[in-house]
């Protein structure tokens, strides 16, 4: 009998909701439970000598990585602080300007709004706020000119008459 390779899961076996990194993740789990099992084997046949120089070669692998994952990082920081002073010369302005339209907009909406109540306006409210100062005024003015021609002539006292005890 021919020795059988061993087979791979099939794809279909996992979950369809299942993320395709999920699988991978979970194969390079597999493959490093694997790993350590093989080096545990290797350890007992041949001595601690295996598993030392596998756990070197995985320090070594985790620096190279990391290295690389900080050179990648590095690109996007000055990449991204590129693209901010570009964007930052160029739209800032405009941004402002739109602020400012949505601002009136709004104001806009919100005075019709205020209109269709039955609302005054601001400048309505001024206006009768300086007719009533005028009117107040005027008031004034025409009270002060008729106080002045009714304190010349004092008014005249009523006579009362006394009604006598003997008539009730």
């Amino acid at each position: 009998m021919a020795p059988t390779s061993p087979k791979k899961p099939a794809k279909d076996a996992s979950h369809p909701s299942e993320p395709l990194h999920s699988a991978a993740s979970k194969d390079i789990w597999l493959a490093g439970l694997g790993a350590m099992a093989q080096a545990q084997a290797q350890a007992r046949a041949q001595g601690s000598k295996a598993f030392e120089s596998l756990v070197a070669d995985g320090l070594a692998f985790q620096r190279k990585s990391q290295e690389a994952a900080q050179e990648k990082i590095n690109e996007a920081a000055a990449h991204f602080s590129q693209m901010t002073k570009g964007l930052s010369a160029g739209i800032i302005q405009p941004v402002g300007a739109k602020v400012d339209r949505l601002e009136h907009l709004f104001e806009d909406r919100v005075a019709r709004a205020l209109k269709s109540l039955g609302l005054p306006t601001t400048q309505e409210v001024a206006d009768l706020q300086e007719r009533v100062e005028k009117l107040e005024a005027a008031l004034s003015a025409a009270i002060g000119k008729a106080g002045t021609a009714s304190s010349k002539a004092a008014p005249r006292k009523r006579a009362t008459a006394k009604v006598s005890k003997a008539t009730k």
